[in-house]
């Protein structure tokens, strides 16, 4: 089949991909595995090697991903049913100052993300910017702006969020160079949220009816709960989240420094192990907010267990990701592609950022898109010659890609919108221009990057 065929069909394959999850509402799950099918069946795929593609790819993907998804959410839950994220914000704004408590919110927002899906943090913050924008006198969206766009930079390219973690598996990145990488980016993109929410709320934008209600309302009555009253201190719940980055690091460090075969290195490749540094951090908090919060035995294993059913869905659809993938890989479309990329000479990292960012442009999920443009690329970025950290910084610039024109067809934009008071158009002006101006930082932080290991 010749080289044009075969990206016809992937162009094929990729709209109607999109118009399956966008236009006609089918869940991602089950539209990645039909469109898979259909891709095999179009290129010729032999009858007998379509189901054994299908089962190597969930199974290649859901090998090293659903793991880390599901450590990392019951981590999250922990965290979050304990009342750690109040009290990681409220600690934050002491030390800040008053004066700073939008810094304060982003700066704790950040920590929070790294092991809090996006939807669930932001939600988790919501009382604590509805408490200071009251006692500050202003519009939730004035704390909540920056709070959100940082959040989300660290769910596209911070492990263990399952877009990255998935792209990895998929292109086989190093998830302690991400980790890394990623960390260090989104750093200065949490200054720069203060900064251009800043800008964007130099106008006021009036609330919702609903939203307005909601805030009126906000702390008029009620008691502190009992997880309220004894929530962890934030040395707890920061080594929770810094004492598995810290292992994944020295893993990193050990494999980067120490030659191949040394039993240091090793050790250190063990320990910093993604799996085994979530398992210890899972581990911790079981006993230190078990303890602080005194729950008994049942009661953290319920907590734990409420963390998988949304869990499984994250990781059904980026398993059926890995799917397609392995079967656009397995059909000769990866290879056409690389050859094509091949011959334009243009950057394969800013090919994979605007490739990524009209993914998510087109249908929304953040997640999906990353998947995507990761089982794309896969196989030129295998037969490119890459070094370890050039392919972590592949994958990194695909997340940010990921990140950007977050619009009406993602559930994160009507998070945001409803919580904050923003009507469609007001969500326009801020959100998405704020999603999309961090995208494009991030992607220029990452390719200076690469600019100096090229």
């Amino acid at each position: 089949m010749s080289t044009l065929t075969l990206l016809g069909i992937g162009a094929g394959s990729i709209v109607l991909l999109l118009l399956l999850i966008v236009r006609w509402q089918m869940h991602a799950f089950v539209a990645m595995i039909l469109v898979s099918l259909l891709v095999a069946f179009a290129t010729g795929m032999p009858i007998a090697d379509i189901i054994t593609n299908v089962i190597a790819g969930m199974g290649g993907t859901l090998g090293s991903v659903a793991i880390l998804v599901a450590l990392g959410a019951m981590l999250g839950r922990m965290i979050e049913v304990s009342g750690g994220a109040a009290g990681l914000a409220s600690r934050f704004t002491q030390i800040l100052g008053p004066s700073r408590v939008p810094m304060a919110l982003t700066a704790a927002a950040l920590v929070l993300a790294i092991p809090v899906f996006f939807d669930v943090g932001f939600i988790i913050l919501v009382p604590i910017i509805y408490g200071f924008c009251k006692a500050a006198g202003v519009n939730p969206v004035k704390f909540g702006l920056p709070v959100a766009g940082i959040m989300l930079a660290a769910h596209v390219v911070m492990p263990p969020h399952p877009g990255i973690v998935g792209g990895a598996a998929i292109v086989q990145a190093d998830v302690g160079w991400i980790t890394i990488i990623g960390l260090a980016i989104c750093i200065p993109l949490a200054v720069l949220a203060q900064y251009v929410a800043g800008w964007l709320n130099r106008k006021g934008y009036p609330m919702l009816p609903t939203t307005a209600e909601q805030f009126a309302a906000f702390g008029t009555g009620g008691s502190a709960s009992a997880s309220e009253r004894r929530a962890p201190g934030v040395g707890t719940i920061l080594a929770l989240i810094l004492i598995p980055l810290a292992l994944i690091m020295a893993g990193t460090t050990g494999a980067t420094l120490l030659p191949k075969g040394d039993s240091v290195r090793n050790v250190l490749g063990f320990i910093g192990s993604p799996v085994f540094a979530l398992l210890v951090a899972v581990g911790l908090a079981m006993w230190l907010l078990g303890r602080s919060q005194a729950w008994s035995r049942e009661r953290t294993n319920a907590i734990m267990e409420s963390a998988l059913p949304p869990a499984a869905t994250v990781i059904l659809v980026t398993g059926a990701g890995g799917v397609f993938a392995k079967v656009l890989t397995a059909s000769g479309i990866g290879a056409a592609l690389s050859a094509s990329l091949t011959a334009t000479h243009l950057p394969l990292i800013l090919l994979a950022f605007v490739m990524s960012l009209a993914l998510r442009a087109a249908q929304g999920s953040a997640t999906v898109a990353i998947i995507t443009t990761c089982g794309l690329l896969a196989e030129a970025i295998a037969t490119g010659g890459y070094t370890a950290l050039q392919v972590a910084l592949i994958t990194v610039a695909i997340g940010f890609g990921s990140l950007g024109l977050s619009h009406v067809n993602d559930s994160g934009f009507w998070i945001v919108t409803r919580y904050l008071g923003l009507s469609v158009g007001d969500g326009l002006r801020t959100w998405t221009v704020l999603t999309t101006v961090l995208g494009l930082a991030g992607f220029a932080f990452t390719a200076a990057l690469w600019t100096l290991v090229a």
